[in-house]
C-alpha cells in the first residue's frame, strides 16, 4: 500500500510539473525579443546584423542569398548542417560551442523552458 501512495504522489508530481515544461510558442515571440537587436522573423523580412529566421527550422546553415556569414558559419552550410530543432537547440544554448569563430555576439540562452518556446515559436515562422 505504501508504494501504491507514493508511486500516485510521483506520478502527481509530474503530471503537475509536465505542462511547465510545454512548449509556448506564444511565450517563445516574448523570448524572441533579445533575438531582435540583430534577427527578424518575418516572412519576406530583411537580413539585420544576423540573418532572417523566417523558416530557420529545416534549412541548410548559411543558406540565406546575399547575406555575409563568417567563414566558420559558411564552412558549416557548406558540410551540410541543417537547422533542425536539435542542432538549434545546441547553436541557442551555446552558439561558440557549435560556430567557434562565428560572428553571434549573444552568449546563449541558457532557460530551458525559455529555450523550448523560442524553439516552438521559430517552428511556426515558416510556409
Amino acid at each position: 500500500m505504501r508504494r501504491l501512495i507514493l508511486s500516485a504522489a510521483l506520478l502527481a508530481g509530474f503530471a503537475i510539473t509536465a505542462p511547465a515544461f510545454a512548449q509556448d510558442a506564444e511565450a517563445g515571440q516574448r523570448v524572441f525579443n533579445q533575438c531582435r537587436a540583430c534577427h527578424n522573423a518575418d516572412k519576406g523580412g530583411r537580413n539585420g546584423v544576423g540573418p532572417n529566421l523566417w523558416g530557420v527550422v529545416g534549412r541548410k546553415a548559411a543558406s540565406i542569398e546575399g547575406f555575409r556569414y563568417s567563414s566558420n558559419m559558411r564552412t558549416l552550410g557548406e558540410g551540410g548542417h541543417v537547422w533542425t530543432i536539435e542542432n538549434l537547440t545546441a547553436y541557442i544554448t551555446n552558439p561558440k560551442a557549435v560556430v567557434p569563430q562565428g560572428s553571434m555576439a549573444f552568449a546563449g540562452l541558457r532557460n530551458e523552458q525559455q529555450l523550448k518556446d523560442l524553439l516552438a515559436y521559430l517552428s511556426k515562422q515558416k510556409d
